[in-house]
């Protein structure tokens, strides 16, 4: 069966996303490593990801951005890439390889999680985050921690889960710290 791992990029040290606008925005777009190629082994990550998941909105933001600037290191992977944007109210998609799923949430993740091994990768938005975590159905979060202090944003963990215990499964850093873990398997 297929992992879901929710990626969060631009996450602050005080816990909140880095929100269009922000200072905390600018801080993370102006660094090098924004504007270098992204790692081997994470562009590997996506290029064989099974799918990848995005909410309405991160949809709409991203498939814009890779569409028109085509230079950057997810361009490739994202437009060949096959896509699944969760939204009730988006009738069509124009990003190709795209599909809408509207129906019940965890029947849509169940039937993309049949069929093999591997993973699925989860952009986001925050809606999407936390109905997966509300429904219990991220097996794994892989979070890029800048070493700031947003004091604005939006806080990913808001209200969801209330509580459970994550694994580590690996950490590293370039003065950006990559965390990685595991949702713990529930007992039954």
């Amino acid at each position: 069966m297929r992992k879901l791992i929710a990626t969060v990029f631009n996450y602050s040290l005080d816990g909140l996303l880095a929100d269009e606008g922000t200072d905390f925005w600018k801080f993370c777009f102006d660094l090098p490593e924004s504007h270098e190629p992204d790692a081997p082994a994470h562009l590997d990550f996506l290029r064989n990801a099974y799918a990848h998941l995005m909410g309405r909105t991160a949809y709409e933001s991203i498939g814009e951005a890779m569409t028109t600037s085509t230079d950057h290191p997810f361009a490739d992977i994202l437009n060949a890439g096959r896509k699944v944007v969760f939204s009730r109210t988006l009738k069509t998609a124009d990003w190709a390889n795209t599909t809408i799923a509207a129906g019940n949430t965890t029947e849509e993740i169940d039937k993309l999680r049949l069929g093999g091994d591997g993973h699925i990768v989860v952009w986001g938005g925050v809606s999407l985050w936390r109905s997966l975590m509300r429904l219990d159905l991220i097996d794994e979060f892989q979070l890029s921690m800048f070493p700031y202090v947003a004091g604005e944003g939006t806080r990913l963990f808001d209200g969801v889960p209330k509580s459970y215990q994550l694994d580590p499964v690996s950490t590293s850093s370039n003065g950006i710290v990559y965390l990685q873990y595991r949702r713990q398997a529930l007992p039954g």
